[in-house]
């Protein structure tokens, strides 16, 4: 192992219902948690959207609504998923973007807040791109010399991932081998919320989207204060949500 840990280091890798952090569902999960030590700790679920699985999705990854008819809903393996990531960063192959907002959303939805705070977030896609460009298959082959088998399977993504990274820590030594000297190289997104409907500049949180886009978020609590109101009503992610009623809350804070 070319990577050195001083606590566990979790890829992971969904299936879903489609690209929707708002309205799209896991119906696959695996994890691959590396440990300090070097051992591999796996978990696979096949899980219930609780919604039809649109055969656009089934085409991409092959998991079909007869497939998870019998599988427990999220909601019934929460509590276990948030147990065996306990401790450990994050990785994963777009995770940032995709993995993490739809788990993290997943998590809310069931009324367990899953915190990424105090937690690395490794994109190795990030990786990837700023030193090859390529997709997950083709950063397979370029790295580990093999063909990916079974892409858009879960676990055998989600291991690729990890062998992926492996081989980049040993390939660029630039990297260092620590997750703090790799976030220190790639950079680590100062993410306000998931679907980056708010954005920081120079430490301000300000609104990426609409009639407001570039106003701190503060300045518009100040003129307009219903908008709030109308984003909490919205169709907006229940993290975005989360986000925004934390701002307030400072907002209110302060102005008290």
């Amino acid at each position: 192992m070319n990577i050195q840990l001083s606590k566990p280091l979790a890829f992971f890798d969904l299936e879903t219902t489609g690209i929707s952090l708002s309205t799209d569902r896991i119906v696959e999960i695996a994890i691959v948690k590396i440990m300090p030590d070097g051992t591999k700790q796996i978990k696979r679920k096949l899980i219930n959207p609780e919604m039809p699985i649109p055969a656009g999705a089934s085409a991409i990854h092959g998991i079909t609504d007869d497939m998870v008819k019998d599988a427990p809903t999220f909601r019934q393996v929460a509590n276990e998923i948030k147990q065996f990531l306990d401790n450990a960063d994050l990785a994963g192959f777009n995770s940032n973007r995709f993995d993490v907002p739809i788990l993290v959303e997943e998590f809310l939805r069931v009324g367990l807040d899953f915190s990424i705070d105090g937690r690395k977030l490794v994109d190795v896609q990030r990786i990837y791109h700023m030193m090859e460009q390529r997709t997950l298959s083709a950063a397979y082959k370029f790295y580990c010399d093999k063909p990916l088998e079974d892409a858009h399977s879960a676990e055998a993504d989600a291991i690729a991932t990890w062998e992926v990274f492996d081989a980049q820590v040993n390939k660029y030594s630039q990297l260092g081998n620590t997750v703090d000297s790799i976030i220190k190289v790639i950079g680590e997104e100062d993410i306000v919320d998931f679907s980056r409907r708010f954005v920081k500049e120079k430490g301000v949180e300000v609104f990426n989207f609409g009639k407001h886009k570039g106003k701190p978020v503060t300045q518009v609590f100040k003129e307009e204060l219903p908008y709030y109101d109308w984003m909490m009503r919205g169709d907006f992610s229940l993290n975005t949500k989360q986000k925004l009623q934390e701002m307030y809350q400072r907002y209110m804070l302060k102005k008290g």
